[in-house]
């Protein structure tokens, strides 16, 4: 936030743009002098853990809000009179990241399931699989309780259940990295930039295969353990730079800044997929010959017929990546997934619905993808054992032939 800050100064001309800590750790100070003015400019940066987000919007102390969660529907009815918080004038995806299960470098484990992972965090295992650690009990290391990835990682791991007692708790996240890379039966949890000298672990779920959280299972949000990040704001706000801010910060320019911090920005991209999976259906398997898959999902949420708002913004940015390629709409390929909810058939006629909606985002803007298809609750990315599980299922997934 302290680059994406300086980058916003000068784009606004600021002269003598610099940071300086602030008065408490995980604060500091964005200075820079406007055209016009005689005295710098500056922008607190306070980071203090997800909570305190929507605690100082609530106490008119912050203009913009930084989460590395979503809004608890509990949050958005403190906050009501700011407007609704879920909705595209307040919510903005700022990036994306992936929690690392982190063990030493000398850990033979290289996979493992997310309700293994939960029992070894829980403490209800002890003891590493056996193709683990053999020199003693794991120690597990995890960020304290205002921590936007604990709250992610409880969340999507715990189940509700809390950490091992003895467990030693960081405020930092590079800390807690360095004490695991330093210990031969240590296991944490933290975001991909501060993986550093420690070993970042496949995870896989019930029907779904172990995904490594790479730049491309995190920018499609397919890796079980990827996480959105959030700037929150006011739907009207009384400071004049909030909008610009946050227009900057989802730009191509802000989101470079965001890529350069080490973690994923929500610039399109195409990626050489990891391989199609055996068990993919035999169209999709045929159609994705000779193609590339972009570095995003178009996701929705349960019940809705449109997109989510970051999907609603990331057709735009697709659109920009097939201008700069002078590429056509004959090279679009849209796939529809649902989660395993309902027959067969609904989930058949539910994909498809889904792909017909992207599709007719793009042709709105001129372009006519080349195939749509639905294919159902097949190639599962994760279980759909939890919502969370089934709301990153309910996909669309988009690829350019080549």
């Amino acid at each position: 936030m302290p680059a994406l800050a300086e980058a916003f100064l000068k784009s606004q001309g600021a002269t003598n743009v610099h940071t300086v800590a602030g008065a408490r750790p995980q604060e500091k100070i964005v200075l820079g002098t406007l055209p016009g003015d005689r005295f710098p400019s500056l922008i607190l940066i306070a980071a203090h853990g997800s909570a305190t987000a929507f605690t100082s919007l609530a106490e008119n102390s912050c203009d913009i809000g930084m989460s590395s969660r979503r809004i608890k529907p509990e949050e958005a009815t403190k906050l009501s009179s700011l407007g609704n918080m879920f909705g595209p004038a307040s919510e903005h995806v700022l990036g994306l990241d992936g929690i690392a299960v982190i063990v030493n470098a000398s850990n033979p484990v290289r996979e493992l399931p997310k309700d293994e992972i939960m029992r070894l965090f829980t403490g209800e295992s002890t003891e590493w699989p056996k193709t683990g650690s053999s020199q003693g009990g794991v120690k597990i290391y995890a960020r304290d309780d205002k921590s936007g990835t604990y709250d992610t990682f409880k969340s999507l791991v715990l189940a509700g259940k809390p950490l091992a007692a003895g467990s030693r708790r960081f405020e930092d996240s590079s800390e807690l990295s360095d004490a695991v890379a330093r210990d031969p039966n240590g296991i944490g949890f933290i975001g991909l930039p501060f993986v550093h000298n420690a070993k970042p672990i496949a995870v896989s779920e019930k029907g779904a295969r172990a995904l490594l959280p790479t730049r491309l299972t995190v920018a499609t949000e397919d890796y079980s353990l990827s996480r959105r990040l959030y700037l929150y704001t006011p739907a009207t706000s009384s400071n004049k730079f909030t909008g610009p801010f946050v227009e900057f910060a989802l730009s191509k320019q802000g989101q470079d800044v965001v890529a350069a911090n080490g973690f994923i920005a929500q610039n399109v991209a195409l990626e050489k997929a990891q391989g199609v999976s055996d068990a993919a259906p035999g169209e999709y398997w045929q159609l994705t010959q000779n193609a590339e898959r972009l570095s995003l999902d178009f996701r929705f949420q349960a019940g809705e017929s449109e997109p989510d708002n970051k999907a609603q913004v990331d057709v735009d940015r697709v659109i920009s990546l097939i201008a700069d390629r002078k590429s056509a709409g004959d090279k679009i390929l849209l796939f529809g997934f649902a989660d395993s909810i309902g027959s067969p058939a609904a989930n058949q006629a539910l994909s498809l619905s889904r792909a017909r909606i992207i599709e007719n985002q793009f042709v709105q803007r001129g372009l006519k993808p080349a195939a749509v298809r639905g294919f159902g609750s097949s190639l599962p990315v994760a279980s759909n054992d939890s919502p969370d599980g089934r709301e990153k299922n309910r996909r669309v997934e988009i690829w350019i032939r080549n």
